[in-house]
């Protein structure tokens, strides 16, 4: 077997970013100032004028939901259909992870922390999806105390799912220091924003930073794998029995739940591959 490696080339990723801090430190106004924002409003406080005058400056819409199935669909769509806008904005995650929880907790119980391990397993597809879409993705949440010995008070975090800033290139703490706003850099995978870095929180500074051509780009749209696809593969799938184990390695490369979610070019580099390998063993 002959080694595969390439070498490595820069690609422009897609802003993707998580706003923390407490309540009235910007979070919203910042994000929402970003091109051409799609606000998913979990808690409702996109109505006030301040919020609603930004939006149409810069082109947004709005859509309120305490949902978090309507919430995938909502993401969903923006990940196959042809629009205008540039940047998803969920303003704040920890609602919806709050109620996921308490869903969670209903259906199989807190024994052993058994309602985290349902949640989370929803998270996780909304993160693969986010991982996916071809637009700037923030994501705001509250705040929390952050514990070190004896209950001491480090600072803070984010109030969420535990491993949600394994989906960001950049973290940012918000703070409010008088009159001004300043971002905080908590994680970084972003060589001009330095880690532990303060800067003046806004949206110019960030597209200086990290590229204005980036994050003003249109979206593209993914088209996903039709339903013959679908069909096909899991026909091929039952007839040479393949493993679990490899067909879902198959899933978690493209980011995918289901077969029905697969770029379809990836659902049919599937379909190519195990028709060659049925032909080779017909032989």
């Amino acid at each position: 077997m002959s080694l595969r490696g390439v070498k490595p080339e820069a690609i422009q990723k897609r802003l993707k970013a998580l706003f923390y801090g407490g309540a009235g430190v910007g979070k919203t106004t910042a994000a929402i100032s970003f091109p051409k924002p799609y606000l998913i409003d979990t808690e409702k406080g996109a109505t006030n004028d301040q919020y609603v005058n930004i939006l149409k400056k810069n082109g947004g819409v709005v859509f309120q939901t305490g949902d978090f199935e309507e919430l995938l669909n909502e993401v969903k769509s923006l990940l196959t259909e042809e629009h205008d806008y540039r940047t998803l904005v969920i303003d704040p995650l920890t609602t919806l992870y709050n109620d996921l929880l308490d869903k969670a907790a209903l259906k199989v119980g807190t024994e052993f922390g058994r309602h985290y391990g349902e949640a989370n397993k929803k998270m996780k597809h909304l993160l693969n999806l986010l991982l996916r879409l071809d637009m700037n993705v923030i994501i705001t949440s509250h705040a929390k105390n952050e514990y070190g010995q004896n209950l001491s008070v480090l600072g803070q975090t984010y109030d969420c799912y535990k491993k949600l800033d394994y989906l960001f290139d950049l973290v940012f703490e918000i703070q409010k220091r008088g009159k001004e706003r300043i971002g905080i850099i908590k994680k970084t995978r972003v060589e001009t924003f330095p880690d532990g870095d303060t800067f003046p929180f806004c949206y110019d500074e960030i597209a200086t930073r990290y590229g204005r051509e980036v994050l003003e780009r249109n979206a593209i749209a993914e088209k996903l794998a039709d339903e013959s696809q679908v069909k096909e593969v899991k026909r091929l799938i039952e007839l040479m029995k393949v493993e679990e184990d490899v067909w879902q390695k198959w899933l978690d490369k493209s980011n995918s739940e289901k077969f029905e979610e697969m770029p379809y070019e990836a659902i049919q580099k599937c379909i190519n591959y195990l028709t060659k390998k049925l032909q080779g063993e017909a032989a």
